[in-house]
């Protein structure tokens, strides 16, 4: 028997207990990474439980009579465990979309986590969303990822920007102070695109001193120590993912987003199973950014989709 109801925060133990072993297991999905925005979205995330134990969770926010999965994540979808089979998800569903219809919700938009962060395969609720619910894809973006165990070589352009780089003696090194990457960032997407990084500079510092090990920030500065670009990334079981990347105008001339990521593949993640520098597309996938993709795709990133579906209820 499954019974599906609203997160509290007196679930938070189980909550975060049952995501951390889930086959899609992600600090993204911890309370204490999800309600840092809880001003901005009205929790509406959702348990499934049977026989008195958690066996699914659902990560989402409410407006009006729509239920997202959750808009202050890049991904999310149905968590599950190891123990959920195809038949069980269904299930899962068809409680969901019940309780859902009950609770006056017309409407649910879902983003599934991508399969690069499975730690097992785990790609039933792309089944159940399609059989169960009649869901289509509303929107497909297109990520650039790395397996660096097979690593494709740079192209001659990025290679060059590595011996710019490497010739004004520039170098990579992990930072803990977010301030200075944060302005070079701030100023590129607000010239560039009139929008601002979705975190703050109090918010980000915040999620660091929350999950220290999981964000990480790698800088490249020049002799004198000056900030010339950087990045930040979010580890994951399997996946390291690229959340944010910039550099100074300086610093795309001299090559340090370059150096960085040769710095990051050979050395500081050589061995991890995928490289994700996130997604290249805008609106609902269909405006590829071609000189950003160029750029990840230079460095041997190749196509992960990012897809959100809709359906009624």
């Amino acid at each position: 028997m499954l019974e599906v109801f609203r997160y509290t925060a007196i679930h938070k133990a189980q909550w975060n207990k049952f995501a951390a072993r889930a086959r899609q297991s992600s600090f993204l999905f911890q309370r204490d990474y999800m309600d840092y925005h809880a001003q901005r979205f009205r929790d509406n995330s959702l348990i499934v439980m049977r026989n008195g134990r958690i066996h699914a969770l659902l990560p989402a926010n409410i407006d009006g009579q729509t239920l997202y999965s959750h808009q202050g994540l890049t991904y999310g979808g149905l968590i599950t465990d190891n123990k959920a089979t195809t038949a069980d998800v269904c299930q899962i569903f068809k409680e969901i979309n019940n309780y859902l219809r009950a609770e006056g919700i017309r409407r649910l938009i879902y983003k599934p986590t991508p399969w690069i962060y499975h730690l097992l395969p785990a790609e039933e609720d792309l089944y159940a969303i399609s059989t169960i619910c009649n869901a289509h894809l509303i929107a497909r973006h297109i990520s650039s990822t790395i397996c660096p165990t097979h690593r494709l070589p740079f192209t001659e352009s990025r290679k060059s920007g590595i011996r710019k780089a490497q010739r004004e003696a520039l170098k990579v090194r992990e930072a803990t102070s977010f301030e200075s990457f944060w302005k070079i960032l701030t100023q590129n997407l607000e010239n560039k695109y009139h929008v601002r990084p979705v975190h703050t500079l109090d918010e980000i510092v915040l999620l660091k001193s929350r999950f220290p090990e999981a964000i990480r920030l790698f800088q490249v500065e020049n002799p004198s120590g000056t900030v010339l670009g950087g990045t930040v990334i979010y580890e994951t079981p399997r996946v390291v993912h690229t959340q944010y990347i910039s550099a100074s105008p300086v610093g795309k001339v001299q090559g340090a987003l370059d150096l960085l990521f040769h710095h990051l593949l050979t050395e500081e993640y050589k061995d991890v199973e995928y490289f994700d520098f996130g997604k290249s597309s805008e609106g609902d996938g269909h405006d590829l950014n071609t000189q950003l993709i160029f750029q990840k795709e230079g460095f041997g990133g190749r196509g992960v989709c990012y897809d959100t579906y809709e359906w009624i209820l």
